[in-house]
């Protein structure tokens, strides 16, 4: 692969960096990289990835905006109000970056489309506000191999996972919560979260997914990374496969 001028200007201030170079940054035009979820955590997410070059960004979200929304999930506006999250989000990426690749996807992830979605992506990023989608999500990437970065927020906490299948050693969302909490949702409806935590933590997660596909830094795979933006407290603390996980039989 051969940068044009307007490539290597564009991300000129990643290639200087000794650690991502033109080779880096070749690495990232590449990749291909799926979000879960348009929503607080993918809105961050997405719009660093795509001024960063990720090659081919996925988005899969069947909501629509709702006005409650916008007041974390930065990359909508009032004008779309009513309109998909995952058509809307992949046009304004496309305005970002209009020399990468942006695939969207309206439906619910579920069991049954959830291979035919996510098998050509390279790493996955998951904002999604559910448990079951978590889980789904954590044992497709298990079983594929892929690399996984998870984010949570709620109230005024956030928590980062990354989780790297290519490894034999890594654990997996399961040694942390071994079954799904009865509550399925994260309450943002009922408890609150405060809208900067969601771009705090999906920076993160952005920051993460770049690292891991370059393979620089010290990867957050083995740890949780735990946030309190009330206190501004950050926590890394050690995440280890558990014995009698479901990991330890697949990897």
């Amino acid at each position: 692969m051969t940068l044009s001028n307007a490539q290597i200007e564009r991300y000129s201030r990643q290639i200087i960096l000794k650690k991502i170079g033109l080779t880096g940054q070749k690495k990232l035009l590449k990749s291909k990289v799926l979000i879960v979820g348009a929503g607080g955590l993918g809105s961050p997410i997405a719009l660093y990835l795509a001024a960063s070059g990720i090659g081919t960004i996925g988005i899969i979200d069947n909501d629509k905006v709702e006005i409650s929304n916008i007041q974390r999930q930065i990359i909508f506006n009032s004008s779309d109000i009513k309109k998909n999250k995952s058509i809307v989000a992949a046009k304004k990426l496309k305005r970002i970056n209009p020399n990468i690749n942006i695939l969207y996807f309206k439906n619910k992830l579920k069991k049954e489309n959830i291979n035919k979605i996510l098998k050509n992506f390279d790493v996955i990023a998951d904002g999604s506000d559910n448990f079951k989608t978590r889980f789904l999500v954590n044992d497709y990437c298990l079983k594929n191999k892929k690399i996984l970065v998870i984010g949570a927020i709620s109230k005024f906490d956030g928590h980062i996972y990354t989780f790297n299948f290519l490894k034999k050693k890594s654990p997996c969302l399961r040694c942390f919560i071994p079954r799904m909490p009865s509550n399925n949702e994260d309450n943002c409806e009922y408890e609150g979260v405060l809208g900067p935590l969601a771009g705090i933590i999906g920076s993160i997660q952005a920051n993460e997914i770049i690292k891991e596909i370059l393979g620089i830094g010290e990867s957050l795979c083995g740890s949780i990374l735990i946030i309190n933006s009330l206190n501004l407290i950050f926590r890394k603390v050690k995440l280890k496969k558990r014995f009698k996980c479901y990991c330890n039989a697949r990897q």
